[in-house]
């Protein structure tokens, strides 16, 4: 079975749809530390059927309507991607100021996405994706509803945007200091999700909620059969 085409939405068959959010905890930092979301993978179980399925994935600490990908508004190496980052957590302590790719467990979301493919007899070709990371001192301050609201409605704005295949940020330490991440179907993708309303208040209000923040964008590639992968610098990577 092919695409079909919605007006100018391209609706993309899900092979394998996903257990229903509702079955997964809402608490965010067992999404963002235990790996919840990876509950939603269905591989091969016996009585799945038995339990309600859907084609929206929680991609980020928010299990709540308006924030979960619909993996119909993706071709399906994006649908393998997303379903592998479910199992994305930080593997130190010290993310906040740690390298980047020492910080997460890669290797398994690799591992993930490698049988996922072969369980769904897709034939992965080398591609690569687009990553941002934020790197953030917080102001004393800092007003925590505030920075929630506007988050919250920035991924909500990001997700309806398409192509965010997962969202995460982690807890800020004694010294105020956090990393945020998204991984990006492209880079075009990224540049439509952050020219919403919200993104722009998220922006105007930086000053005074931030001591620091710093961006960095990098490249996240996947090689042939998922027999190798890396996430190099975007901009040395040409």
């Amino acid at each position: 079975m092919g695409s079909m085409h919605d007006g100018a939405k391209t609706i993309h068959p899900v092979k394998v749809p996903v257990f229903h959010y509702s079955l997964v905890t809402d608490d965010s930092d067992a999404l963002k530390f235990q790996a919840a979301s990876s509950l939603q993978l269905q591989q091969g179980l016996k009585y799945q059927q038995a339990a309600s399925s859907t084609s929206y994935l929680i991609t980020s600490p928010y299990n709540q309507e308006g924030h979960h990908l619909d993996l119909h508004t993706l071709e399906p190496s994006s649908q393998l991607l997303a379903k592998a980052l479910t199992v994305l957590k930080p593997i130190r302590s010290d993310y906040a100021t740690a390298e980047y790719v020492e910080s997460f467990n890669w290797q398994l979301v690799m591992d993930v996405l490698r049988d996922l493919a072969a369980a769904e007899g897709y034939e992965w070709k080398e591609q690569s994706f687009y990553v941002v990371t934020f790197r953030s001192i917080l102001l004393p301050t800092a007003d925590p509803g505030r920075l929630t609201e506007l988050d919250s409605r920035s991924h909500e704005e990001a997700t309806a945007s398409g192509g965010l295949l997962k969202y995460w940020f982690g807890t800020k330490d004694e010294e105020l200091r956090n990393l945020a991440t998204c991984i990006w179907r492209s880079r075009e993708d990224a540049r439509r999700g952050g020219i919403g309303p919200w993104h722009r208040k998220a922006i105007a209000a930086a000053r005074e909620l931030y001591q620091k923040i710093e961006f960095k964008t990098l490249k996240f590639i996947i090689a042939d059969g998922v027999e190798r992968w890396d996430i190099v610098d975007e901009m040395n990577s040409a």
